[in-house]
């Protein structure tokens, strides 16, 4: 039998919290459960969970801040939970380091469906399709852009020489640009070949995640083409 995905999910609502673990086991999916931040990250230190449920506003650490120090110890998946799509809670969260979120009140199939997405493509990091043709330098699966290389085999990335870590999100949209150099990618296209949306998303996500990249590979790498997309400059 294989073994279970294990989720920790970290909200203080009683009855979300107990409905939505019961909705999730039910799924095959093993969950522990935390009603604040502090102990949601001692579950994570000590569980190790596939996965990170972390609902914004929870007492003792929030869950922004709980994003955080995930972000600084593993490269875990986290789906951060808001009660408003429009609320600065889903940027800052994204910002802490936050993969993707789901919007209370949800409904149990598309959170599942949003998980699962979430893990396939933490699953299969270097599985984007890089296309047949590059632009740029290359030696073996190194990929040369200047002072940037991509090891598209290694799944590893350098800066000058230096290596840079990338969450496997950051990893695979940095794959998709570097599949077509030169060429605008739309934010739906991102959405659909990073994220997995086979249905309409917020473009936020792609959003922050550029922005999360550029710091790290370079502002002027990834160009904004505005009313467009993005391209990485060849």
């Amino acid at each position: 039998m294989a073994e279970q995905t294990h989720v920790l999910f970290v909200e203080d609502d009683d009855v979300i919290r107990e409905a939505t673990q019961l909705a999730l086991e039910r799924d095959g999916f093993a969950v522990t459960a935390m009603p604040d931040g502090l102990s949601g990250l001692k579950a994570f230190r000590t569980r190790r969970p596939d996965i990170a449920l972390l609902d914004v506003m929870v007492p003792g650490l929030d869950g922004v801040s709980l994003c955080r120090r995930i972000r600084d110890e593993s490269t875990v998946p986290v789906i951060m939970v808001s009660a408003r799509a429009d609320s600065i809670d889903v940027v800052l969260g994204l910002e802490a380091g936050a993969d993707d979120y789901v919007t209370k009140p949800f409904d149990g199939a598309v959170l599942v469906a949003r998980i699962r997405a979430v893990l396939r493509r933490f699953g299969h990091a270097g599985g984007a399709d890089r296309g047949s043709e590059d632009t740029s330098a290359q030696d073996g699966g190194v990929l040369s852009f200047g002072e940037l290389e991509i090891d598209t085999e290694g799944m590893e990335v350098r800066r000058s020489g230096q290596p840079v870590a990338l969450t496997p999100t950051e990893m695979r949209l940095l794959l998709e640009f570097s599949s077509a150099p030169g060429t605008v990618l739309s934010r739906d296209k991102l959405l659909e070949r990073v994220w997995d949306y086979g249905w309409g998303g917020d473009t936020r996500v792609v959003d922050v995640h550029v922005q999360r990249l550029r710091t790290k590979i370079g502002q002027d790498r990834i160009e904004t083409v505005r009313g467009f997309g993005y391209k990485l400059k060849a």
